[in-house]
């Protein structure tokens, strides 16, 4: 019953969040709106993963229980939030970001000039979408619907706080592993059941590679106006975003309320208390220096992965088994992982440090960046290693000198990701923190257990200040054309005393030869 429930709601859940991050995406890459209302939407529609998953519990209950937000103004409950249609709207919030990240990214690597193409071939406007926005988008489709599928179908905080009697494969694992008495044994055996769907995945992610599209070169193209389009993506942009300020809108109101929902009066007493803690402050760095560390180790490991997977002539068994490493570590659930980690590592030297969880959380977070780096090298020009070669250059040196500064773009997404992800985590890390090493989450679930949830909510702000302020630094660094052109060069002139090849194309390069 519980597996089956999990197929059921983590299922549809992928399919309703894929096709909402495919207009979402579409709509950032294949329209006229400003630029500046693009970047604000891009911004705003990634907002629940700055937040810890312990907290989407509470701040669906608190907006649509029946003491909500949304309850109060309505005036009525608009249905039961435990259960089926709970777990749906949750987790639909909660894999919306990562699925949307995926896809927008992919988008940046789609050349637009086959529009005009399919035109002049006199395609109809349907068979055109098709044919240069899906078509070329199927792998990534599949990647974005195995991710949403897994993250739902491996969370625990969701459907501990607003399952019910709707029993979900990862609330058993939960209760097995968190029990009064933890029964490990039971534990591993729910464990490989969750892992079986990870193999269809692995062949899945392999059979709609071969849809994957490889372009000479990426041009610019400006589109048509069309004011009924750039209309239509707008009010869909608004009503997403309002929906998800609606669920989240609690959060910056519970911090500046003397007592929700029974004296609803403004103070600024709760917020001031709780920050006057100097442990908060210790916590609050141990997490920050945590996450940088991971972002920069998870970064690392992913590029290389994707390396071997999307830009070497090894044999397609290897490169399946990097996809099947990459998708396990997302479909083994956070807490199994802790534990294997606790196992493991007890009576060695990084038992209780900060190195076991960074550890931890680069393998942790090792598949989204994966899949973020491989749609982006699968579409770049596979000469490029070729040309290198030609001209006197190691497949290493093109490596760095080439590639890694053509991605650049991609690489500060993953850096923010990944960063992100290492601050609102939680299922893993729970089981290798300690008192010296406890972070933000572990200090939230503290706080959950001892039922102070406005400090649950104070907490969970100020992580979700900190990856906004991360989030627009990374964005304005992938950004602007100038700081990632000032980094091909240092990549360029590092990697070797000749730094002609500097710009992104390179596509003069087999005429010269």
């Amino acid at each position: 019953m519980s597996l089956r429930n999990s197929f059921a709601v983590s299922g549809l859940e992928a399919f309703i969040t894929v096709v909402l991050a495919f207009v979402l995406a579409y709509g950032l890459h294949y329209t006229k709106l400003p630029e500046k209302f693009k970047s604000v939407v891009q911004i705003l529609i990634i907002l629940p993963m700055f937040l810890p998953t312990l907290t989407y519990g509470f701040a669906v209950i608190y907006s649509l229980g029946k003491q909500g937000l949304i309850t109060q103004i309505i005036g009525h409950q608009l249905f039961s939030i435990y259960g089926f249609w709970g777990l749906l709207i949750s987790y639909v919030i909660y894999t919306l970001p990562p699925a949307f990240v995926l896809l927008y990214n992919a988008f940046k690597y789609v050349d637009k000039h086959f529009i005009i193409v399919s035109q002049i071939m006199g395609d109809s406007p349907l068979r055109t979408f098709y044919i240069t926005s899906v078509r070329p988008m199927i792998g990534t489709i599949a990647a974005a619907f195995i991710l949403s599928f897994f993250l739902s179908f491996t969370d625990f905080g969701i459907p501990a706080s607003i399952g019910g009697q709707y029993t979900v494969v990862a609330t058993q694992l939960y209760m097995v592993m968190m029990g009064a008495v933890p029964d490990f044994q039971s534990g591993s055996a729910i464990a490989v059941i969750m892992l079986i769907p990870s193999i269809v995945a692995v062949w899945l992610l392999r059979f709609t590679e071969r849809f994957n599209f490889r372009y000479n070169k990426i041009s610019t193209f400006e589109l048509a106006d069309d004011k009924v389009r750039d209309g239509f993506f707008a009010a869909v942009y608004v009503v997403v975003i309002a929906a998800i300020f609606a669920i989240f809108a609690i959060m910056f109101i519970v911090p500046f309320i003397k007592s929700w929902p029974y004296q609803v009066v403004f103070t600024t007493e709760t917020l001031q208390r709780i920050l006057s803690d100097r442990s908060i402050e210790t916590v609050y760095t141990n997490s920050v220096m945590v996450a940088a560390a991971t972002a920069v180790i998870g970064t690392v490991l992913a590029y290389m992965a994707a390396l071997v997977n999307a830009r070497s002539q090894l044999p397609g068994v290897c490169k399946m088994l990097m996809d099947a490493c990459a998708m396990v570590t997302n479909t083994v659930p956070g807490m199994v992982l802790g534990v294997a980690f606790l196992f493991a590592f007890t009576g060695s030297p990084i038992q209780n440090t900060f190195i076991i969880i960074i550890l931890l959380n680069s393998v942790r977070e090792f598949t989204t960046p994966y899949l973020m780096i491989q749609a982006s090298l699968s579409k770049i020009n596979m000469s490029w290693e070729t040309t290198g070669a030609l001209m006197g250059d190691s497949w290493l040196k093109t490596i760095f000198r080439v590639i890694i500064p053509n991605t650049m773009s991609t690489v500060f997404q993953m850096l923010s990701y990944i960063f992100i992800q290492a601050m609102v985590t939680i299922s893993a890390i729970i089981f290798v923190t300690g008192a010296r090493t406890m972070v933000m989450t572990t200090k939230i679930t503290q706080a959950q257990y001892f039922e102070k949830y406005d400090e649950v909510f104070v907490l969970s702000l100020l992580i979700f200040l900190t990856n906004i302020i991360v989030k627009v630094i990374f964005d304005y660094l992938s950004s602007h054309d100038d700081i990632v052109l000032h980094v091909k060069q240092k990549f360029q002139s590092i990697f070797g005393k000749e730094a002609k090849r500097q710009n992104a194309g390179l596509e003069d390069l087999p005429e010269r030869i």
